[in-house]
């Protein structure tokens, strides 16, 4: 018998299931912003043939999928070992990414990914695809907070696939970027790069106040945000 209660519920989580999947990919994937690292690559593989540069961006993505999947499947734990409440990792969080995003406002890249003297280091080592490009340029501080805060919101399996697969889908497009980054520069100029930068920073900073909000909301201090 057709019961429309069911059918509405039904359509709620699935409304809910795909808000929580754009969340985590928004989230993870402006953290980790390959667009901004294209400068960086260039620079690290200057002079190198498009298979050292394709090897590079493999390493660099495969890095950043694996540690930041760490993060994820071992959030829960790394809560209850330290104590931590998920609206203190939410505050905590959400002033990460508000100095990250304003740093991306500026179009340019966050001392928390990219330390000032890692790319003329980088440039001579062989293996600069793990770190500093994989981590932290890729998997920073800001990428690991965001996953870690994605966790710890995470109520069902489906939720926890979601936000592995927001890091798997960042991965890839990571490596088509920055396998490419000779290309995908041309195409966008530093003019493109710059505004697609800010966009993303503009967005980042939205997102660092909602889990601001979201943290304080937990704690008592606010009334929950209309949904």
């Amino acid at each position: 018998m057709f019961d429309p209660h069911s059918v509405s519920l039904l359509a709620l989580e699935r409304s809910a299931y795909v808000r929580f999947s754009l969340l985590a990919l928004s989230s993870i994937f402006f953290l980790v912003d390959p667009f901004a690292a294209l400068p960086t690559f260039l620079a690290v593989t200057e002079g190198s043939d498009a298979a050292r540069r394709r090897r590079m961006a493999w390493k660099a993505s495969l890095t950043a999928w694996l540690f930041l999947s760490t993060f994820a499947l071992g959030g829960q734990y790394i809560f209850r070992m330290f104590g931590i409440t998920l609206p203190a990792f939410e505050i905590a969080g959400g002033i990460i990414l508000l100095l990250i995003g304003l740093d991306m406002l500026e179009a340019k890249r966050s001392a928390t990914q990219e330390v000032s003297g890692d790319t003329m280091a980088a440039a001579n080592k062989e293996d600069a695809g793990i770190v500093p490009l994989g981590i932290p340029m890729l998997a920073g501080p800001g990428a690991i907070t965001s996953v870690m805060v994605l966790v710890g919101q995470a109520q069902t399996n489906w939720q926890m696939v979601a936000i592995l697969g927001a890091i798997f889908v960042t991965a890839v497009v990571c490596f088509l970027v920055l396998g490419n980054s000779d290309k995908v520069a041309r195409a966008l100029g530093d003019t493109g790069i710059r505004i697609l930068v800010r966009i993303m920073g503009l967005l980042l900073v939205a997102l660092a106040v909602q889990y601001f909000v979201n943290g304080l909301a937990d704690l008592g201090v606010l009334a929950k945000p209309a949904v």
